[in-house]
């Protein structure tokens, strides 16, 4: 039987998705959407799993993966680049190379991804194209190619480790850049051989794609409702996490580019939801080193100025804290303090609640902390 390895993608930034960080570190149902992509890699069937990390994220996603026993290695500038290293790493006969960002993928489309390499040398996983398809310039529809001939194409995508890796060696040495392993496949070896995809194996893009992204909700006029989700992950090399501006004691912190109080991260991104500005990465990115280990609870108090600045004032407020550990019940009166005097509100206008997930998931493995909030604003007169 052929020894078969997994590349997984996770080097990027995805800043088309707003977040102001690597979109895949970003919260997808309580959890960071990577987990979800590594968890799908855990089969009998894949010997190696390796995974490529930006030099800024590598903490983090080494956190995420040494559950699993992946290895991690420094990407490069392009998607390319990281490719390439990572091949580099790999042991196995066949190699299936994954975007991190598609994490729905299932079982049964790897297995028939790994079939098809080892019958044909290629297999690409893709669907029909549903939609009309033109191509267009300078406003106008050029042509439109038939819709029959057309497939949009996915990862999985899987080779013999001996061609593709022969091919991004040559690529890299010619200086080329690619988007997708195909097309390197394609230039250097030969035709890629098409293998059937998913359409639930969609790769998360945009801030819409991810669940906790949530709009502002309307409510009396006035006010607004908003919403917001945080995830971190333990490994951070301090014995205690910080949470709504109280430290508790814990083998490890929650790493983050700033002091990684996921709780008031949530809080800040309800606020400004609820306003309709943008999310904490914008105001506060993580590439800016003035935010490195920044106390969170003076960023939660430039948010409450910013939404003075535009006419909003916060009513309420409600935190749910998700952690298998620490203890957090002796703490939450400290949090609720702590985030009425942030928020201008009495005690009894801030709710904080905290519970496990039952050792299920991300939380219930004990690899992190979710939180989620909402808020309601009243709109200032004047």
């Amino acid at each position: 039987m052929s020894k078969i390895s997994a590349v997984i993608c996770a080097a990027g930034r995805g800043e088309r998705a707003g977040f102001g960080k690597n979109k895949l570190l970003a919260p997808l149902n309580g959890a960071p959407a990577l987990f979800y992509t590594l968890e799908a890699f855990d089969l009998e069937i894949i010997d190696e799993v390796i995974v490529a990390s930006s030099a800024e994220d590598f903490e983090e996603i080494s956190a995420l993966c040494s559950p699993f026993g992946y290895r991690v290695v420094t990407g490069g500038e392009t998607r390319t680049l990281s490719v390439y290293n990572s091949l580099k790493e790999c042991t196995g006969d066949i190699v299936l190379i994954h975007d991190g960002a598609r994490p729905y993928i299932k079982k049964d489309v790897i297995e028939r991804a790994i079939c098809c390499a080892e019958e044909h040398g290629s297999a690409i996983c893709a669907v029909p194209v549903t939609d009309t398809v033109a191509v267009c310039g300078e406003g106008e529809i050029l042509s439109v190619p038939e819709r029959s001939t057309l497939f949009a194409l996915q990862t999985p995508q899987a080779f013999w480790l001996k061609d593709i890796l022969s091919a991004y060696e040559r690529a890299v040495k010619d200086g080329g850049s690619y988007t997708d392993d195909s097309a390197v496949f394609a230039r250097y070896v030969g035709r890629p051989h098409i293998c059937k995809g998913d359409r639930a194996n969609i790769k998360l893009t945009y801030k819409s794609d991810f669940a906790g992204a949530y709009p502002a909700v309307n409510t009396a006029e006035g006010q607004a409702v908003g919403i917001g989700a945080d995830v971190h992950a333990f490994g951070k090399n301090q014995p205690y996490v910080t949470l709504c501006g109280v430290k508790i004691e814990h083998p490890t912190g929650l790493i983050a580019h700033s002091d990684g109080d996921v709780a008031v991260h949530a809080l800040m991104d309800a606020l400004l939801s609820a306003a309709g500005l943008e999310d904490i990465g914008h105001y506060f990115p993580d590439t800016d080193i003035k935010y490195k280990d920044a106390d969170s609870m003076e960023l939660l108090k430039k948010v409450v100025c910013l939404l003075s600045e535009n006419g909003f004032a916060p009513l309420n407020a409600s935190i749910t804290i998700r952690a298998e550990k620490p203890r957090l019940a002796p703490h939450i009166c400290s949090m609720q303090r702590n985030i009425a005097a942030a928020l201008e509100l009495n005690d009894s206008s801030v709710g904080i609640s905290a519970g496990t997930c039952e050792k299920l998931g991300f939380v219930g493995k004990g690899l992190g902390i979710e939180a989620i909030a909402a808020v309601l604003l009243e709109k200032k007169n004047g």
